[in-house]
């Protein structure tokens, strides 16, 4: 009999850890960068080739770094919200095009509109790795300071901004 209570055991241990997991929200995933410096990069720009810019060129500003690609569905659903936000002027957003072809994503700006006050180039996806990018969009906050201060996974919607982006920037920036 003893026999047959392991089994089982083992099986409603598994049937909870499965419960725990489906209950977690997967746009939550913790990331391992929140209170640590943002990765350092040396990317170019992706309208002016000849520009290498990164992450030390924002010190001293609250900014979002937003990661995005030609080729990405949800980058679409977002597009118009990160449009309305470049227009508030409430904090900076730079771009990170992800896996793209500088072509692509040039011409995707310019036919969708440009949120971003500049977009680097991350055409094989290192950068998006050192930032623990599971998927694209994604978006970091990133204090005066450079350090990480929240990530976003999925498209940006007008609540997320108002609720969790937004003040925290005013929150960083002591307004």
């Amino acid at each position: 009999m003893r026999r047959f209570l392991w089994p089982l055991g083992l099986f409603i241990i598994l049937v909870g850890f499965l419960a725990a997991g489906l209950g977690l929200k997967p746009r939550e995933v913790p990331s391992p960068f929140i209170g640590k410096p943002a990765p350092a990069f040396r990317l170019s720009q992706l309208h002016a080739p000849e520009r290498i810019t990164g992450p030390e060129s924002m010190r001293g500003e609250v900014w979002l770094l937003n990661v995005w690609a030609s080729w990405c569905g949800s980058c679409r659903e977002e597009h118009p919200v990160l449009l309305e936000l470049a227009q508030r002027k409430l904090v900076p957003v730079i771009g990170l095009d992800y896996k793209d072809e500088r072509q692509a994503g040039q011409s995707w700006l310019a036919r969708n509109g440009d949120p971003y006050l500049l977009s680097v180039f991350d055409q094989d996806g290192r950068v998006g790795i050192d930032y623990g990018v599971y998927g694209v969009p994604e978006t970091f906050v990133i204090d005066k300071a450079g350090i990480v201060r929240h990530k976003h996974i999925g498209p940006l919607t007008d609540a997320v901004l108002n609720e969790k982006i937004i003040p925290l920037v005013k929150e960083l920036n002591g307004a």
